[in-house]
Formats: C-alpha cells, sequence, structure tokens
C-alpha cells in the first residue's frame, strides 16, 4: 500500500463547496433533529422536538420574552440544551407542554402586542 502526504498549500487547500457533501453526511448521520417543527395560527405556535431518552422529570423549560429554553436536568441519562426565539413575545398563562413517545410539543400562546403610547394635548 502507498501512502502520500496531502499538500495544505493556496492551490491544494480544500474550498468550502469541495466539503459540501462532508457536511451534508455529517448532518444526515447526526441522528438527532435540531430545528423544531414549529406550526403557527393566529394565537399560538406550536414547537415539536425530538427528545428521545428523556422523562419529563429530566427537562426544564425556561420562557423570558420571545425566547423559549429547553434543558435536561445535569442528572439525566441524556443530555439536550436547546433555545429558540420567537417572533413575538410568549404569553406563558396560555402556554403547555406535552411530551409523548420522545416527542416534546409545545404549544406556546402569543402575546398580544400592548400600545403604550399615549396623546399630548396641544395647548
Amino acid at each position: 500500500m502507498f501512502f502520500a502526504p496531502t499538500l495544505r498549500t493556496a492551490r491544494f487547500a480544500p474550498r468550502s463547496h469541495d466539503r459540501a457533501f462532508e457536511r451534508f453526511v455529517n448532518e444526515a448521520f447526526a441522528g438527532t433533529r435540531r430545528s423544531p417543527l414549529v406550526e403557527q395560527d393566529d394565537k399560538s405556535w406550536t414547537l415539536s422536538i425530538d427528545v428521545p431518552g428523556l422523562s419529563r422529570e429530566d427537562l426544564v423549560i425556561g420562557i423570558e420574552g420571545a425566547v423559549v429554553r429547553i434543558d435536561s436536568k445535569a442528572e439525566a441519562k441524556r443530555q439536550f440544551k436547546a433555545g429558540y426565539e420567537l417572533p413575538q413575545d410568549i404569553d406563558v398563562g396560555s402556554s403547555e407542554a406535552k411530551l409523548e413517545n420522545g416527542v416534546l410539543t409545545l404549544k406556546l400562546g402569543k402575546q398580544a402586542p400592548v400600545n403604550h403610547a399615549s396623546q399630548l394635548q396641544i395647548s
């Protein structure tokens, strides 16, 4: 068997498009879907996130403004951490979470925008 060393010079340096197939294979076989399936209607967003091997006791869901963060606890069998920013603030009171067969489904209520503008009288 014959091995030839690879030279990395400006002429032989791999270009970003030469690595496209490698990135495709790595993403395809990573085994986890990093972006959630998102659906929306007038009053809420629904996010479906794959979290196999985690129970509802293993997960912590935090909501701050328009950002939702999902973390697994330190003692969980599997570690998971994700954060998603939505285009509008989330109404925590009308939101709910459900974990079924390794799929976490978050139904996040849209918070109605509040108009803080006031009118100034002309004298």
